[in-house]
């Protein structure tokens, strides 16, 4: 199946772009990465300078709630059909409820809420029950997948309640990616390029409300604005995050798999990491900032 020019000249030119390696920041995360008691990998890309790193880049990981990203483009997908409205008021079921600490969940049945808030609950909370209810309303993964395949993308897809994905389930969980394609969406987000502008820009807008911000983006100043989505399983944790930085935009997304250490404390090997490569793109690209993270990190 051929696909569209239009296509095609812009997945090129993400791909040309990620020829052009920085070597010099390379050399700076590799050892970071090699050095992890598991399997990492990340892509950064810096939008003013077109330079890249790519290590592990093409790998396939799991997603865990970074998914949660995909799913907002499938409910504006469906916005945009005119099929959902944004502001529309949505009937809570029980039965939507996924155990664990879900504010959605937490709604007693037959209880109204607006479609942007469910979103807003999904993106910033990272609220489980929101967001299967919200993938079910996109049309399932099936249909989101289908756009994903439509702009590209050959490993980001959605594995959980899709037909025919059990085995990738069973393998990555609710979703799976390579960290070049999961910050390649960010970055389509971001340009404008997802949908149509308007669109995108309210999606992105969603994605500057992170509530879980204790990891990469804690190693930017309070000032800069960011935008992010996060996952975290027993064996894998991960962050997609744009940094609108005062010399040039960047994005980059890191993601660990197979993790030696599981545990859920603050000084978890994978969220060290994680805080520690986020410090050291900001130092790399920001050389002239004095600033640095609080060394009471994690207290509050």
């Amino acid at each position: 199946m051929k696909l569209p020019i239009l296509l095609c000249l812009t997945f090129i030119s993400f791909a040309a772009g990620a020829q052009k390696n920085d070597e010099r920041l390379t050399a700076i995360l590799q050892p970071m990465l090699q050095s992890f008691h598991g399997v990492a990998g990340i892509y950064v890309h810096h939008l003013g300078k077109d330079r890249t790193v790519a290590i592990n880049a093409d790998t396939v990981f799991p997603t865990a709630s970074m998914i949660k990203m995909v799913i907002q483009v499938g409910i504006f997908n469906k916005l945009a059909a005119g099929e959902l409205q944004y502001h529309q008021n949505l009937l809570y079921r029980d039965s939507l409820l996924y155990k664990g600490e879900d504010i959605l969940g937490s709604f007693r049945d037959s209880e109204q809420i607006a479609l942007d808030k469910v979103v807003m609950l999904m993106l910033t909370m990272s609220d489980n029950t929101a967001s299967l209810w919200l993938q079910s309303l996109a049309g399932g993964g099936a249909v989101i997948n289908q756009w994903l395949a439509g702009q590209g993308f050959e490993h980001l897809r959605v594995n959980s309640r899709t037909k025919g994905r059990e085995a990738n389930r069973e393998a990555y969980g609710w979703g799976q990616t390579s960290p070049r394609e999961m910050a390649r969406l960010m970055e389509m987000i971001y340009r404008g390029e997802v949908i149509n502008k308007t669109a995108s820009e309210r999606m992105y807008r969603n994605l500057t409300r992170n509530y879980w911000d204790a990891q990469g983006i804690l190693q930017v100043p309070p000032n800069v604005r960011t935008a992010s989505k996060n996952g975290a399983v027993d064996e894998s944790r991960s962050e997609v995050i744009m940094v609108n930085a005062p010399r040039g935009d960047y994005v980059y997304c890191m993601i660990t798999k197979n993790n030696k250490d599981q545990g859920w404390n603050h000084d978890n090997e994978a969220w060290q990491l994680l805080r520690k490569v986020g410090f050291a793109i900001w130092q790399y690209y920001e050389p002239a900032s004095a600033w640095k993270p609080d060394p009471a990190l994690g207290q509050y």
